[in-house]
Order: C-alpha cells, then sequence, then structure tokens
C-alpha cells in the first residue's frame, strides 16, 4: 500500500469544531504560519487578551506612537511559549523587512517575526501597516495536527487575511467558517458515521 500523501496546511485557518478536547482550542481560529513533516506551528487569531499593544511596548522599553496600533490588542497565540511574542504581519518586500527572525509564509504575502527589532521598527513609526501580536503560539508535533483533523477536531479553509486583520476577533470563528459557505449554527460536536 503507498503512503498517504503529505497535506501541507501552510496558510490554512484550522477552525475548532464545537466539542474540542483541549480548552485552549476551544471556539479557535488558528492561522498556521507552518505545517511541514515535522509539525505544525501556528497563531490563535481570536482571543484578545487583557493587554494592549501600547502596554506590550512600554514592558519592552519601547514606544508605540501609531494610534491606529497603541489600542490594539494582544492575543493568545497558543499554550507554547506564552511569555514569548509572535508578530503575523503583511510582508515588507523589497528593502522593508529584513528581521532578524522572520519566517515567511509561502504563497500568502505574510510573514511572522520573533525578534525585538519588529516593534523597534515599530516604535520609530515604519514597520509593518497590518499586524497581529500574540504571546505564545500554537505547535503540533509531526503527526498530530494530522490525528486530530481525524478525529474531527478541526475544520480547514484557506485564510483570508481580511479576517485577521480587519475582521474583529469576535466575529473571526463565524467568518472563517463563512469561507466553507455553511453556518455555525448547523455544526454537532458528533461525528458523523455512514
Amino acid at each position: 500500500m503507498a503512503p498517504a500523501a503529505r497535506i501541507d496546511l501552510t496558510n490554512q485557518f484550522l477552525i475548532a469544531m464545537p466539542g474540542i478536547a483541549d480548552d485552549n482550542f476551544a471556539g479557535s481560529v488558528v492561522y498556521l504560519c507552518e505545517h511541514n513533516e515535522r509539525g505544525a506551528l501556528g497563531l490563535v487569531i481570536n482571543k484578545p487578551i487583557d493587554i494592549k499593544l501600547k502596554n506590550l511596548f512600554e514592558k519592552v522599553d519601547l514606544t508605540l506612537d501609531r494610534e491606529e496600533l497603541a489600542e490594539q490588542p494582544v492575543y493568545y497565540g497558543g499554550p507554547v511559549q506564552t511569555e514569548r511574542g509572535f508578530v503575523l504581519h503583511e510582508s515588507q518586500g523589497g528593502d522593508g523587512g529584513s528581521y532578524s527572525s522572520t519566517m515567511t509564509i509561502p504563497g500568502a504575502g505574510l510573514e511572522m517575526t520573533t525578534s525585538k527589532d519588529v516593534l523597534e521598527a515599530l516604535a520609530q513609526g515604519a514597520g509593518p501597516r497590518k499586524l497581529l501580536v500574540t504571546l505564545g503560539y500554537s505547535g503540533w508535533q509531526a503527526g498530530q495536527l494530522e490525528d486530530e483533523l481525524g478525529r474531527n477536531g478541526w475544520l480547514t479553509v484557506d485564510a483570508d487575511p481580511a479576517i485577521i486583520f480587519d475582521t474583529p476577533a469576535e466575529q473571526r470563528w463565524d467568518r472563517a467558517l463563512a469561507l466553507l459557505g455553511f453556518d455555525p449554527r448547523m455544526l454537532s460536536q458528533d461525528a458523523g458515521h455512514a
């Protein structure tokens, strides 16, 4: 029997199904930054925490003078490395973005940066226009996400940056589901068997 084809869910949303067993992910939409044979890395994009960007900047001795960003919430990105910041942002292109620790998300026009230099650029009035900052990330070991998908824990759909950057947090789960073309009230937490 031939081995199963590997799926690559990079640049997709994982939408938590009702009844998902892990409380960290109940009601979550996760943006997958990377998915390969070693595992997956993503950021929860719809769970704001009670820290604003201006407060986060103060904690790292920077001042954020960009009013359009100062009041944005920081998000719970997942249960791994919750003391560390992750910045999901539009690609800078050209000379705009060469941060010391950035992962380019293939085909997405997005990058995820973990180095302080992106915050320094923002404090100086430069840096990306659209961004989402999380504390922590969501990670899966090799085969773990595939197992959760097989147990109907998640739905997947191609990501839409407008949901990440332009949609209120409380509407992101419904909007991500709408990309699949159905009403969230139609979901059941029971797996169907024919």
